[in-house]
């Protein structure tokens, strides 16, 4: 199997310091600091990254899985929301939100909804983020 490969580098402490990042593949890559990590200033940021793969993963999980059960899906589209807090002396990611809507012919909402809380438990990426206490799914289809 394939070997995926990232590198960053970070210049300074914490709080003042600043830190770029680029994949491999050269298709992601940018600079972050504390303030883009930490804060609502904007910029990207480790978690902005882990919230694309999550996305990504898990709306690839969930269009796979519908295929397997007959159901193509025309498009999944799934929005995935990191929440990093303050945790003791210093931060945890503590809850990740994922709100898929799917355009699916032949499909009722019940199964819908529990192919999509399936896929949840499929997703590598689900998987690789085990420690996360909270990882929920709202799914919607869409006609």
């Amino acid at each position: 199997m394939a070997i995926r490969t990232a590198t960053a580098e970070w210049k300074g402490d914490l709080p003042t310091g600043n830190g770029t990042f680029e994949s491999a593949s050269g298709a992601i890559g940018g600079a972050y600091s504390f303030q883009s990590r930490f804060t609502d200033e904007g910029g990207t940021n480790p978690e902005e990254l882990i919230a694309a793969a999550q996305a990504a993963c898990y709306s690839m999980q969930l269009s796979h899985m519908l295929a397997q059960a007959g159901t193509t899906a025309e498009s999944v589209n799934t929005e995935a929301k990191v929440q990093i807090l303050k945790v003791g002396d210093g931060f945890g990611i503590t809850k990740i939100e994922l709100h898929t809507v799917g355009r699916v012919p032949g499909i009722d909402e019940a199964t819908f909804e529990s192919t999509a809380q399936a896929a949840k438990q499929e997703c590598l990426i689900s998987k690789a983020l085990g420690a996360v206490p909270e990882i929920t799914v709202h799914a919607k289809l869409e006609s």
